[in-house]
């Protein structure tokens, strides 16, 4: 099955041609001459608390995932745009909606549950709902296929945006994003995880109204907030303290959120750095390493300095397997769209 996989981030529209479990070609946004497909997949970013699988999109299920963009007003449109250009230039082929919430869907109410009112919970469905899921249950997947016995997995999703997930048995158990995408790690520009009562503070003091509270921390917060700069690249170059301090406060949340991912998983067979820091930085890798030791994460120095793809970079002897995995949510949207139209296409569409 040929797929045309559409990414629609916060500053790019990302398409990939994916066949037969492997990228063919990319393009910066959409081709104005689409190539032949059978099917077009889409990241969502939000399912809300029904839509936990892929499903198809006709107006009907197009107008429901407008209908909740008010809980992700930042990133919803985004994907809805994407969405709506793309069934106008490929309006026979099948179009399907691929959840970045949906792994998380199999969270126990102990986790996703928050210690609020019920008539809001209820009224609003204010609960963690986790995202970067398409991230998670690929790097979960691949982590599986390296280590056939593990069976408690945390991946590292970290990039701009930064989350964790404790998987056991193939299944979200915990992650660290919440309500929105802007709890838990401290991320390129957001501030991750705060005292709520901050928020109601800062608003007095500051007299800012909600809309400059959440650019501010959506948007000016976390890395560039710290340091000056949203690019960890440029941060593990530099010696200032400003640049010190960031880099201790980003490995202090991720190595203390590790150890409450473990906690929840009841101890941890293997862990997985994925995305584009994930990848990309083997200083991240090897700091947090060190601050992991207690638990038997111990990585090789040559490995994680070499690594380029999917890989083991774990000494002999730890006892935990460390892995770095590619982030492909393109190839886990077109196996979800393969398998969701497998039927279909199997038995030709219907008379």
């Amino acid at each position: 099955m040929r797929v045309l996989v559409v990414n629609a981030g916060s500053s790019s529209l990302k398409v990939d041609l994916v066949a037969g479990g492997v990228r063919q070609q990319s393009y910066d946004g959409l081709p104005t001459k689409p190539p032949a497909v059978d099917a077009v997949g889409h990241r969502i970013v939000h399912g809300g608390r029904d839509l936990v699988e892929p499903v198809l999109i006709d107006d009907d299920m197009e107008q429901r995932l407008r209908d909740l963009v008010d809980l992700a007003p930042l990133h919803q449109p985004k994907s809805l745009d994407g969405l709506a250009a793309a069934r106008h230039l490929l309006p026979k082929v099948p179009h399907v909606a691929c959840f970045d919430t949906a792994f998380h869907a199999t969270l126990p109410p102990a986790a996703y549950t928050y210690a609020l009112p019920l008539a809001w919970r209820e009224r609003w469905g204010v609960r963690r709902y986790g995202f970067h899921g398409l991230s998670h249950q690929w790097a979960s997947r691949r982590a599986h296929e390296i280590v056939p016995s593990a069976r408690r997995v945390i991946t590292c999703h970290l990039g701009a945006g930064a989350s964790l997930a404790a998987v056991l048995d193939g299944r979200s158990v915990d992650t660290t994003m919440g309500f929105t995408p802007l709890d838990g790690l401290v991320m390129a520009t957001r501030s991750g995880a705060i005292d709520p009562g901050l928020i109601t503070w800062l608003q007095e003091h500051e007299n800012l109204d909600p809309q400059q509270v959440a650019h501010a921390l959506e948007y000016d917060s976390g890395l560039l907030g710290l340091a000056g700069t949203a690019d960890m690249r440029e941060l593990l170059t530099r010696q200032d303290d400003q640049a010190q301090l960031a880099l201790a406060v980003y490995l202090h949340r991720l190595i203390t959120s590790i150890g409450a991912m473990t906690a929840s998983l009841g101890g941890l067979d293997v862990l997985v750095f994925t995305g584009g820091v994930g990848e990309g930085a083997a200083e991240v890798r090897r700091r947090c390493a060190i601050g992991l030791d207690y638990l038997g994460v111990r990585v090789s120095d040559h490995l994680n300095e070499t690594v380029h793809a999917d890989a083991d970079i774990s000494l002999d002897h730890s006892r935990v397997k460390t892995l770095v995995v590619q982030s492909r949510e393109d190839l886990q949207i077109a196996r979800d769209v393969g398998e969701l139209l497998a039927p279909r296409t199997a038995t030709g569409p219907p008379s």
